[in-house]
């Protein structure tokens, strides 16, 4: 599921979970495996990529579908955000610069997984959004948290409220990534950040990043209200009725 390169003081990690990455139990246990193994020896950069036609597109459907035809399916999705909100907060927490190159469509947990990196670059062609309220949900593995501490109340209103997907020139318009690059020339660029980023001291950094978080308040209290929100919403006919639609779709 995920292939992983050691190059000095860089690990590139390159998700091939055919056909789009999507997030299921052993793709989220896959990544707590590979941060398990980061934390004992962490390089200067993680640099995420996909070896996939897009980035991620989010949740997998065959697990949402065998889940929704449970009778316990809102307890069992929401032990799901729940450890999607736990990996992605070990991603954010590394004590290493994590990029995200953004090749294609990163859509749902695929651009919560990208938010939860320091960096993102993204080709102009790539597809971003947190699509989640057309089927009744919420972008609840930290995306309403994540994206609202990125860009402000306002943008993160137009992507999830308005349901907004963008391109990567918009959203280095808006703030949601550092850089947009045309297609054919996004893995060179985003190869020359992330040696470029290796060079500089692995300290300065790993303290750099502490200084920032600190400058925020702590996300626990909103990753919760994210939990409990979920569970309101996959107790609602009208959330089950649009999830087994888009489902049969």
């Amino acid at each position: 599921m995920l292939e992983v390169k050691r190059s000095g003081g860089v690990v590139t990690v390159t998700m091939q979970r055919a056909p789009v990455n999507a997030f299921d139990p052993g793709f989220v246990g896959a990544w707590n495996d590979l941060i398990d193994t980061l934390e004992a020896d962490l390089p200067t950069v993680l640099h995420l990529r996909s070896a996939q036609k897009v980035f991620s597109a989010g949740a997998d459907l065959k697990m949402m579908r065998e889940t929704f035809a449970r009778d316990d399916a809102a307890a069992r999705m929401l032990v799901h955000v729940e450890n999607m909100q736990k990996v992605f907060n070990r991603i954010e927490a590394l004590g290493c610069v994590t990029v995200a190159e953004i090749a294609g469509a990163a859509l749902g947990g695929g651009f919560e997984l990208a938010l939860a990196c320091d960096i993102r670059i993204a080709g102009h062609g790539a597809t971003l959004g947190l699509p989640e309220t057309r089927i009744g949900l919420i972008p609840g593995a930290g995306g309403t948290q994540r994206l609202t501490r990125l860009c402000g109340p306002g943008i993160a209103k137009r992507i999830i409220l308005g349901c907004d997907m963008v391109d990567g020139a918009t959203a280095e318009r808006l703030g949601l990534v550092q850089w947009s690059r045309p297609d054919a020339e996004l893995a060179a660029f985003a190869a020359e950040t992330v040696a470029r980023i290796a060079g500089l001291s692995r300290g300065a950094l790993a303290s750099s990043k502490r200084c920032i978080a600190a400058a925020t308040d702590a996300i626990d209290t909103g990753l919760l209200i994210e939990r409990l929100e979920t569970l309101q919403l996959f107790n609602q006919d009208d959330t089950r009725n649009r999830v087994r639609a888009f489902l049969e779709r």
